[in-house]
Formats: C-alpha cells, structure tokens, sequence
C-alpha cells in the first residue's frame, strides 16, 4: 500500500486512539445501580442521523444479533475510536453490563511514520482518556467502562469477559505480522480474556480469493477470509461461522486500490466530485462476518 493514501485515512483516526505498556490499571467508571437495558432497537432508533445514516452499511442490529452479543455481558471492543459502536454497546449492555475497550500495544505506532514523540505520548494516556471520553456518552442506564491495550492484560481480568468485538481492527495488526506478530498477540489476549465458550465476532474488509497475498495482507485494509479463520483456529478458538450481513459485492478492489478510498474516508477523491459520485455508488467495503467461540 502507498504510505500517503493510508496516512490520508489512518492519522485521524488514530488520533482517537492510543495505548500505554503500563502495569497500572486505569480507573474504571462505575455503572451506578442496576437498571434494565434499552432494547437493541431502541438503543439504535436513538441514535444521531449521522449514526443511523451508517446502518445501511454497517448493520449494527443484524450484526450483534449474529455475533450473540446480550445485556448485562461484559464486552470488550477492539479499537472503539470515536466510538460509533461504543455509543450503541454502553446502552445496550444496560446497568448491569461492562464495555471495555482495547487499543493496540504501544510497539505498534512506531511503524507508522506520523507517529511522533507527541502522539506516542497522546497513545500512551489512551487506557485513562479513552473511559472519560466514552463517560460522556453514557446514560443513566449505561453500561460501565474502562479500558486497556493489548499486550497488558492484568491478570483479573483473564476468564471474565462474554465477548469481544473486532470491528474493522485486524488490519493493521496483520500487516506488520512478519516482523512483529501483534495479530497473533491480541488474539492470545483475547483468548485469555473470555470464559469458557465465550464469543468472539469479527468484522473485517475482505479481500477476494483471488487477489495476491502479498496485497491482501492488511496493507490495503483488506484480509482474505481464510487467513483470519486460520488465525483465530491457531490460538484455539472454533469456528461457528459466517453471516454475508455485511456482505457488499460492488468492492471490488484492484491491487491499485486501498479500503481508505471508500466512504467515509475518499482518500483520493474529495477533490475530484466526479470520482467521488463513483465511489459514493459503491458504498462502504465488502466485509466478511464471522463467530467464534472459546471451547467450554
């Protein structure tokens, strides 16, 4: 992938995210007494129209239907960010449910070339900013938070978790595998996170079976299905199967093109109104959805 377009997407973004390779465990925010959660379909249908806008590509009903994500789980979500699906999850899970989330170990940002002194620092805060940041989108009924990165997982948190949730977060994990494995490492940590049959679902740019390799490797946002299945089957989880909820075959990226030049990001065509109407009727990436669970 050329540097430039994944700059042109991934410094924003990140700029929502960090992490730190510190023991200390971040405060977590009390959920306050016990409520009864919002149905899933209320907790969307109260959602900003910039956020029910994305639905029609991002399927968050269909999608945690599938994955079998409940209220009341404790649920840990890969990368939240600004946090679209954050938002949703701290209602759903209700009172008695717990979000936390997780960023990538700190060794990652250094090989990307934006990631300065400052921003290594700002990433580094990230397990203490990220919870009071997601404290303003909690309600009275809201789940709890707080977060961590991979690569520290305090032990009392191992065997605890119902969940986890990556949503468009192994990319950039996979693509810098050969030279350190952060892939491999966070699905460890996720391993050691759940209970016993806990659930793991996946949502991920997927690239075609008959595109190379070497472009599929997470470089250009996309991964070929069997390369995550394969992944996720190592560290020991099993495979329960794919959903095409996210399914979108109007992506069909050339070995030329990067996930970044479809919305919301149009790197390469925010300047170009013609080239954008293209994208725009293309709509957002062709995603697999897969379950997993630990065995029991």
């Amino acid at each position: 992938m050329r540097l430039p377009a994944f700059a042109i997407f991934v410094l924003p973004v990140l700029l929502l995210g960090g992490c730190t390779q510190s023991h200390t465990e971040p405060p977590v925010v009390d959920s306050g007494p016990t409520q009864t959660s919002s149905t899933l379909a209320d907790v969307l249908a109260a959602q900003p129209a910039e956020t029910q806008a994305r639905y029609q590509y991002r399927n968050p009903q269909a999608t945690l239907e599938f994955v079998g994500v409940q209220p009341g789980m404790t649920v840990v979500e890969a990368l939240p960010g600004g946090g679209w699906y954050s938002k949703i999850l701290l209602e759903y899970l209700g009172n008695e449910g717990h979000l936390i989330g997780v960023n990538y170990a700190q060794d990652l940002w250094g090989n990307f070339p934006f990631a300065n002194e400052e921003y290594l620092a700002n990433m580094a805060a990230w397990p203490t900013t990220w919870p009071q940041s997601a404290q303003a989108w909690r309600g009275a009924d809201s789940a709890g938070v707080s977060a961590f990165v991979f690569g520290n997982v305090a032990e009392e948190r191992k065997g605890t978790v119902d969940a986890v949730l990556f949503v468009r977060a192994l990319h950039n994990m996979a693509r810098f595998e050969e030279k350190t494995p952060f892939l491999h490492n966070a699905l460890v940590d996720a391993y050691d996170l759940l209970k016993p049959g806990g659930i793991v679902g996946i949502v991920q740019h997927e690239a075609r079976v008959d595109t190379p390799d070497a472009w599929a490797n997470g470089s250009a946002g996309y991964l070929k299905r069997s390369k995550v299945i394969a992944a996720m089957e190592q560290v020991g989880f099993e495979y329960n199967g794919a959903s095409d909820i996210n399914a979108n075959g109007l992506d069909q990226p050339t070995t030329d093109d990067v996930v970044w030049r479809l919305p919301p990001s149009f790197a390469g065509s925010k300047d170009n109104p013609g080239l954008k109407a293209a994208i725009v009727a293309v709509g957002e990436s062709n995603r697999m959805t897969l379950k997993f669970t630990k065995p029991s």
